[in-house]
């Protein structure tokens, strides 16, 4: 058996319960993928997309949806040993990845102005819909998975004031008939570096140059940091705690909440308790 066969099989066999499992669960769950669609996989070089798109090859050949993938990865301006990585580990993994250059890094770079990540998570996205699109797909797919979704919820209720989750999936905005879906959405970060290891796997952190600066800083000053640690601590004394946090957004009481917004238009409890509505 050939090293990418045995990566692809650790996932199917090793760990069944911990990926494979709940990445076709939330597939069927959330209807992410219909017969003939044409999925782009989106490789950042890290472990999430890697492992996306291991997925998405293993169903693919044998899953019962009939539908076609293909690996874009995009570079924004990466040093040559960390393209050379992704190259590599494409190679590895058995993916006929195509890259196509970007500026992004530089455009971002230039503007100073405290943490770009927001801007960069937009512009990267961007140009990933609008490439995929010419490539006649009607999806791209992206690495996130349940830490961020978790992560992202209590982030927006802490620093943002509002309670705004990660969808499992995503019309665009500025792409016609595009989707965005998120497969590895139920699967854990600590499963995912725990398949990394199993196969003797190195794979790039975010490898942008503000990135690599909080690296050597300890990333002391990032705030998802600081939410992942938080999180980590709690579920040290309850093991249930990162689970409640993702069921939250699926067990919102409308009738305890002041306050909420949908389709861009915001309703106020007082607009239901002076209609004299049972509560």
């Amino acid at each position: 058996m050939k090293n990418y066969d045995k990566v692809q099989h650790s996932i199917i066999v090793r760990f069944r319960k911990e990926i494979w499992r709940l990445f076709t669960k939330a597939v069927r769950d959330y209807k992410l993928i219909n017969e003939g669609d044409v999925v782009a996989v989106c490789i950042s070089g890290g472990k999430d997309s890697f492992l996306l798109a291991k997925c998405m090859q293993e169903l693919k050949e044998h899953g019962k949806i009939k539908f076609d993938v293909k690996y874009i990865v995009m570079d924004p301006g990466y040093n040559k040993e960390n393209r050379y990585l992704i190259q590599e580990n494409a190679k590895k993994l058995n993916l006929d990845i195509t890259i196509f250059n970007s500026d992004i890094f530089d455009s971002v770079y230039s503007l100073n102005e405290g943490s770009p990540c927001y801007l960069c998570a937009r512009m990267r996205r961007g140009c990933l819909y609008s490439y995929a699109k010419n490539l006649g797909c009607n999806k791209i797919a992206l690495g996130h998975h349940f830490d961020d979704v978790i992560e992202t919820t209590l982030l927006s209720i802490i620093y943002a004031g509002e309670i705004k989750g990660m969808m499992p999936k995503l019309h665009s905005d500025n792409f016609d008939n595009m989707e965005l879906i998120r497969p590895l959405y139920l699967v854990r970060e600590r499963d995912i570096k725990a398949w990394a290891k199993y196969n003797c796997l190195t794979f790039l952190n975010c490898a942008c140059r503000f990135t690599e600066k909080n690296t050597y800083d300890k990333n002391e000053n990032s705030k998802r940091l600081e939410i992942k640690k938080l999180i980590e601590s709690l579920e040290k004394e309850n093991k249930f705690i990162p689970y409640n946090i993702f069921k939250a957004t699926d067990n919102v009481n409308l009738d305890t909440i002041r306050q909420y917004k949908t389709n861009g238009k915001k309703y106020n409890f007082l607009q239901r308790y002076d209609n004299n509505e049972k509560r």
